[in-house]
């Protein structure tokens, strides 16, 4: 059986079962890294009131606001129906408020409360208390986070060329 790897009860070529492996896929890496990420930034987050996806779009509005329902989706990668419910809860949450532009009623203004711009300095020890939690320093992170910055750029020239 030489050049030939079981799979599930019919041959493989080796060549191809190598590049077939789940664990050999960016992608799987990728959307591990992002569960498992969520995952310790819940109790780091419940302090403050906010869940994951909340708190990006806190962190969002706290760089540039007022800002637009569709600039806060664009940043955040997420479609603007998706955005919405996320938004009238942290509204509801007295976080932010959302009111019509008053030169183009059709675009949504969102800023933080004085409470959401309260919250942020609250926030600040997230990013230590996450680097303590997954035991590593913030030059690791800022490394990874340059070459996610990269990959992100090649997948954006990718998807722009469709």
């Amino acid at each position: 059986m030489t050049g030939t790897v079981a799979d599930e009860a019919r041959q493989v070529p080796a060549e191809e079962a190598g590049f077939l492996r789940l664990d050999q896929h960016v992608c799987f890496a990728l959307y591990t890294a992002s569960g498992l990420m969520t995952r310790i930034y819940r109790p780091l987050l419940e302090p403050l009131g906010l869940t994951y996806p909340q708190y990006l779009a806190m962190l969002a509005l706290w760089e540039r606001s007022p800002s637009t329902v569709s600039e806060v989706s664009e940043r955040l990668g997420l479609e603007p129906a998706t955005l919405t419910p996320l938004l009238k809860r942290l509204e509801q949450a007295g976080l932010i408020t959302r009111r019509r532009d008053e030169t183009d009623e059709r675009r949504v203004l969102i800023e933080p409360t004085d409470e959401g711009r309260a919250l942020r300095e609250k926030a600040k020890a997230v990013p230590r208390d996450l680097s303590c939690a997954i035991g590593t320093d913030q030059a690791e992170l800022a490394e990874l986070r340059r070459l996610l910055g990269d990959f992100i750029d090649r997948l954006k020239g990718a998807t722009s060329r469709e």
